[in-house]
Formats: structure tokens, C-alpha cells, sequence
């Protein structure tokens, strides 16, 4: 009879624990990440690649460029197939403002034809008192909806935190 060698058995390598250290006390509390949906993932903000946005709660996709090619320069904001147009400045301008009020401002979508929360959003956007000296909204029967379609553009910039809760919604400059 032949003998027959058997191979020796292969053992793994012993993994050794890897040392955890103490946690460090943090001293500042960190921010949630924005939702990808409404940073615009990356585009360009033009006609060609505009930002793809979510309204604050989450309801509704639309899609928002910059054209300076207009006249006035307007941020063009689509929904399904409306679309809204808001005077360009209203971006550097809301930024200004939010850094100015330096805290957290409700956002208060209202459409045209309704009356705006006083101390929100969409009050200083029709406010004879703004900037622009009323409507940032360009087209008269859709001039509303500031404080729902704009927040999150400057939120694609970086330029502001947006909350993203079912209602009452809120954003702050960054």
C-alpha cells in the first residue's frame, strides 16, 4: 500500500484587537450633512445643467438656473411645466439679509394672491422695504412662493442652511 501524505493545515494568522481609544469630549455640537436632493448634486445652476432641487419638505422636485441673459437677470425656477422668475439679485440680497437678522428666519411660502407671515421669507421677499422695493417675483400672478423655491438655492450655494421638516421650516445664512 502507498502512504499518502496529507497537507499540513493552514491556520490563519491571529488578528489581534486593534486599541480604542478614550473619545475625546467634543466641544461643539456638529451640524447634520444637507440632503443630497437639495444640493443640487453637483450642477452648474445654468439652463444647460440647472440645479435639481426639493421643496423644504420634501414634496416637490423642481429645477432653478441663473440667466443673465434675461431682461431683468432672473434666477429661473421650473415646476413640472410653470415656470417662475425671481430677479438675480434676490440670492446675494437674501444672503445679506440672513446674515444681517443672524438667526434662524421662518420660511413661509404664501402664493401671490395670500397675504406672507409677517417675519418670514416670503414677507421681506414682497416687502417695499427689501432691496428689490417689493416682489422679487417677476411674472404678476406667479410673484409668490419665494420663501419655498429660493431657500434652497441658496442652500445649493452654500450660502444657507435650510430646514427640511414637514412645515415650519426655517433656514439661516451659513
Amino acid at each position: 500500500m502507498a502512504a499518502t501524505k496529507t497537507a499540513p493545515k493552514k491556520t490563519a494568522p491571529k488578528k489581534t484587537a486593534a486599541k480604542k481609544e478614550a473619545p475625546v469630549a467634543a466641544t461643539a455640537v456638529k451640524k447634520p450633512p444637507a440632503k443630497a436632493s437639495a444640493a443640487g448634486a453637483g450642477s452648474a445652476g445654468t439652463k444647460e445643467s440647472p440645479w435639481q432641487l426639493k421643496t423644504p419638505p420634501g414634496t416637490s422636485d423642481y429645477e432653478a438656473y441663473r440667466d443673465a441673459s434675461l431682461d431683468p437677470p432672473a434666477l429661473v425656477v421650473r415646476v413640472g411645466k410653470t415656470e417662475l422668475r425671481y430677479h438675480l439679485a434676490a440670492i446675494d440680497q437674501l444672503h445679506a439679509m440672513l446674515k444681517k437678522h443672524g438667526d434662524w428666519m421662518p420660511l413661509g411660502g404664501a402664493d401671490e394672491q395670500k397675504p406672507a407671515a409677517e417675519g418670514t421669507v416670503e414677507a421681506w421677499g414682497r416687502s417695499p422695504a427689501n432691496p428689490a422695493g417689493g416682489w422679487y417675483g417677476l411674472k404678476k400672478g406667479l410673484r409668490g412662493r419665494f420663501g419655498v423655491y429660493v431657500p434652497p438655492v441658496l442652500e445649493a450655494l452654500g450660502l444657507a442652511e435650510v430646514e427640511h421638516l414637514p412645515k415650519n421650516n426655517r433656514m439661516r445664512a451659513r
